[in-house]
């Protein structure tokens, strides 16, 4: 028997950090994202030697643990072992005998939400396997719990939510409540802005936990810039919402750009000199509008460019920085889980 998982990553259109405590927790947030067409999997193998074994296929890195109530939450399979070591506590109460692998579409550190994405799919996985009653919001809170409780993980909460639910979800958050607000965009705006919005990956990575720290002490510290920036990141939220369900997809590089602006101020290494000259450039050739997907630093870009400027706006980025524009989807289903074999 074999038990298989995937969740989809996804792109913060609007709202970013906002769902970060405790501006979440004092102020409430609000935000916008969509799912696309890359993916986190997951596979478990049911054994009966009593070992847990963590495998990486693309790394070809192995753990090894043999009656395993609980495994130690360091090395490079912190993720699987926070959701092996969570299913045993809450659920099964013995240990489990299974050998599990994964992979991601996207490099680590590319502001796709690929960390939280990953446990979202791992945690389908034991969902699937073991039959756990565990609807969409349970699944996505104790993926929330696993990373930045038990792991002690920085961020926020909009990638869990994003990876279970899938499509394009206005998402508001009030302290510990979070409400998932699904949008009947009709299907003509989606591939308008699918083909208007170009992904651009700069090939290079980011580190958002040290982002996400400082705008976190930004607002314990009452830093009035920053909270004011997130303010208006929570209103550029509402405006995608409008943009999107009314069909005024030309509006969307202008909010983009209004966000890039504000996102910038919420934390100092948001952007750098090399993120700043890839957006004027971009900018240059055409583009209305974009931003960095994430907490910031590196990883993915992108840009609307309206008309037929997306071929000027990509001949720019990768004649001048390298990296490459990747082709993707939208989607409108969440994380999928299946058995295969008896």
């Amino acid at each position: 028997m074999t038990i298989r998982s995937k969740a989809p990553l996804r792109l913060g259109l609007a709202g970013g950090g906002t769902d970060v405590s405790p501006y979440s927790d004092i102020y409430g947030g609000a935000i916008l994202n969509a799912t696309v067409d890359m993916f986190a999997y997951t596979t478990i193998e049911p054994t009966d030697d009593g070992k847990v074994v963590f495998y990486s296929p693309e790394k070809h890195l192995r753990e090894e643990y043999s009656n395993a109530m609980e495994v130690d939450t360091d090395g490079y399979f912190i993720l699987y072992k926070g959701v092996y070591n969570r299913i045993v506590k809450d659920f099964t109460h013995r240990p489990l005998s299974l050998r599990i692998s994964s992979f991601v579409d996207v490099p680590a550190g590319s502001g796709m939400g690929t960390s939280s994405t990953l446990v979202v799919s791992l945690l389908g996985a034991f969902v699937e396997w073991l039959k756990l009653p565990l609807g969409e919001y349970d699944i996505a809170r104790m993926a929330y719990d696993i990373e930045r409780i038990d792991l002690g993980l920085a961020g926020g909460k909009q990638d869990q939510y994003a990876a279970t639910f899938g499509g394009f979800n206005y998402m508001q958050f009030e302290g510990d409540n979070v409400i998932v607000n699904p949008l009947r965009i009709r299907e003509r705006y989606q591939d308008e802005l699918c083909h208007n919005l170009l992904l651009y990956y700069t090939d290079t990575s980011h580190v958002s936990a040290d982002i996400i720290k400082e705008q976190q002490n930004n607002v314990r510290n009452r830093v009035g810039s920053s909270i004011e920036s997130m303010h208006k990141m929570k209103e550029q939220a509402a405006q995608m919402k409008e943009a999107l369900l009314k069909g005024e997809i030309d509006r969307i590089g202008d909010i983009l750009d209004f966000g890039w602006t504000n996102k910038k101020q919420m934390a100092k290494n948001v952007s750098n000199p090399h993120i700043d000259n890839i957006y004027n450039v971009a900018k240059a050739a055409g583009a209305s509008g974009g931003k960095i997907s994430g907490a910031g630093g590196g990883g993915f870009m992108f840009f609307y460019c309206p008309g037929l400027t997306r071929h000027n706006v990509a001949d720019a980025l990768t004649s001048q920085f390298g990296g490459d524009v990747r082709r993707y989807e939208f989607t409108t289903e969440g994380l999928k889980t299946w058995t295969m074999g008896s």
